[in-house]
């Protein structure tokens, strides 16, 4: 710390530069702010207009021309803020574009369902009369042969109400029947698929809305985890600090090589 405090600022002003303008880009904006907060002096260093001006051109762009009215670190502070908003409201849109597609979703699962079950209601209809169809059949088969007369009596009603010829309405049912179970496989799988891309969608909205800051402030109201955390943010504070410096003097050296 004593030899990197006994650099001039002329020295420390061209290192910081080196971190900035650089392919790598080791110095970031963040890096400018927290190297601010370690002493007054790299405060005033690190808020040299000509660092935040290269650092205005690299993340947004911007030709290097001096704002008569804002400093570059001002305009960056707004820049920033704009870009920050603009990210926010494309995140509203992707979670209302999400709780969109979740809605239609939902609408055809409710389809799906609903058809399925008309298809179900309409196959059981079927057997019950294929049933009954059967046993008309058996009625007529058994007309032909000698029976009681009581029961021969109750199998010839039973022909006689039915008016349609027995053997093509059996054929129709079992082509409606067969139709019936290939129309409720199809809705199965649309059902099936449809669930999974709800709960894909769901999925990609409820990381959409996970908020890890959010959650840490909910959570820190207890007063153990809330000093646990300051601890280890002092601690990566101290980090932060010392590693600040440590690429500090990497440069200084690379500085006074040149």
């Amino acid at each position: 710390m004593s030899s990197a405090a006994a650099l001039p600022d002329e020295l420390w002003r061209r290192i910081l530069e080196l971190g900035i303008t650089i392919k790598t880009q080791s110095l970031t904006f963040k890096d400018l702010c927290r190297l601010s907060i370690t002493s007054t002096r790299f405060r005033r260093l690190s808020s040299d207009d000509d660092l935040w001006s290269h650092l205005l051109s690299s993340d947004f762009s911007l030709d290097r021309c001096r704002s008569p009215l804002l400093f570059s670190k001002s305009l960056y502070k707004f820049r920033f803020e704009r870009e920050r908003e603009k990210k926010k409201a494309a995140h509203r849109r992707e979670m209302l574009r999400k709780e969109s597609q979740i809605a239609e979703h939902l609408k055809r699962i409710k389809k799906l369902k609903n058809r399925l079950v008309e298809e179900q209601e309409k196959m059981k209809a079927t057997i019950v009369e294929l049933s009954s169809l059967s046993k008309i059949r058996q009625a007529s088969v058994a007309l032909n042969v000698w029976q009681p007369e009581v029961v021969r009596g109750r199998h010839k009603q039973i022909v006689e109400q039915n008016v349609v010829p027995v053997e093509s309405r059996v054929h129709a049912m079992d082509m409606e029947l067969k139709l019936c179970r290939q129309q409720i496989r199809g809705f199965e799988k649309a059902y099936n698929d449809e669930k999974k891309r709800f709960d894909t969608a769901k999925e990609e909205l409820n990381s959409l809305k996970y908020h890890p800051l959010r959650i840490n402030e909910s959570t820190s109201g207890v007063k153990g985890e809330s000093e646990a955390n300051n601890v280890e943010r002092k601690k990566r504070r101290r980090c932060n600090k010392v590693h600040l410096v440590a690429i500090m003097i990497n440069y200084s050296f690379g500085a006074i090589d040149i």
